[in-house]
């Protein structure tokens, strides 16, 4: 009589979860993210997932007003953290797992063969009295800190570092990467000749799953409001050494999903994985020119310990015979 029992129950578990729509953010780590939530919430839990396409700030602010998408994977909540717990507070969306359990993170990087060579540099400060480490291939003599890709916010944040930290004195010069392909780039030669490199870099990404960096330590707290009026602004007088915030990047749920999603909703708020996991499969998925299905299932494939934790014993072996 055991096997027929079964299907009343699984019958029952995808009634309670139904149809959800999550959303397929436009960049490598959330489109990872949502597509192992796909096979997962549908192959563990019965739910009929569609993934819809999504950005941070248009995903949330129609989940606030419209109530879809049902769930956002990984929400970097930094910019839009007072209309959402505003949102939450009132009982229209809920804050599930923390998805990177480290946050994203952002700062100055180096080598870490750099820093095994020289361990007295732990700091940018420490960093910046050392330009022969960090050699200039335009400007002899001088040593060379990257930025940010051209357009993006942090190219502010990082021309406003490089002025704090008086870079230019200490005898360096701040160099335009042009693109993020341009800053990959950099870190990818400067990997192949074992040379100095220093320069502005974040995290989860795929470079940092390939080629092992040290963040350095800022070496002073983040200072919200001196970051708003200067250390993000352009054309600021005389920014501040401040160090760049940690974003909390949670996965948000709606309502909705949050009462008819039975388990689902468990999982939801139990999924979590650090920097280190998501940037060494993010290297894989580069390069293997992988989309965020292959990567996915590349994944639950080869890392149960990791994905297992998220779901009881009995979803664990659905989801594994359903690969």
């Amino acid at each position: 009589m055991e096997a027929p029992a079964a299907a009343p129950v699984a019958e029952a578990a995808a009634q309670a979860c139904g149809k959800v729509t999550v959303a397929n953010m436009n960049w490598q780590s959330a489109e990872v993210l949502a597509n192992i939530d796909d096979i997962i919430l549908t192959k563990g839990y019965g739910c009929e997932v569609e993934l819809v396409p999504g950005d941070t700030m248009p995903t949330l602010t129609a989940m606030m007003e419209k109530g879809q998408p049902d769930v956002a994977p990984e929400a970097w909540v930094n910019a839009v953290r007072e209309p959402l717990d505003a949102a939450v507070k009132e009982g229209k969306l809920h804050y599930g797992a923390l998805s990177l359990t480290d946050g994203g993170v952002e700062g100055f990087w180096v080598p870490k063969y750099v820093i095994d060579a020289n361990p007295e540099i732990k700091t940018i400060e420490d960093a910046l009295k050392h330009p022969e480490l960090f050699p200039s291939s335009e400007n002899k003599g001088k040593g060379a800190v990257h930025n940010c890709p051209s357009g993006w916010n942090c190219q502010l944040s990082t021309d406003n570092a490089f002025k704090a930290w008086e870079g230019e004195k200490n005898g360096f010069v701040l160099v335009d990467t042009g693109s993020a392909a341009g800053l990959d780039g950099s870190i990818a030669k400067a990997y192949e000749r074992k040379e100095g490199w220093l320069g502005y870099y974040w995290a989860p990404t795929s470079i940092l799953g390939k080629y092992e960096m040290v963040k350095l330590d800022a070496g002073v707290p983040h200072d919200k409001e001196a970051w708003e009026k200067c250390n993000a602004v352009a054309d600021c007088d005389k920014p501040v050494k401040n160090d760049w915030a940690k974003s909390e990047v949670y996965t948000v749920v709606t309502d909705r999903f949050q009462k008819a999603g039975g388990p689902a909703v468990d999982y939801l708020k139990t999924r979590a994985w650090g920097n280190d996991t998501v940037n060494g499969l993010l290297s894989w998925m580069s390069d293997n020119q992988a989309t965020g299905a292959d990567g996915a299932m590349h994944f639950l494939k080869t890392q149960p310990e990791v994905w297992s934790s998220w779901v009881p014993a009995d979803v664990a072996e659905k989801i594994k015979a359903g690969l």
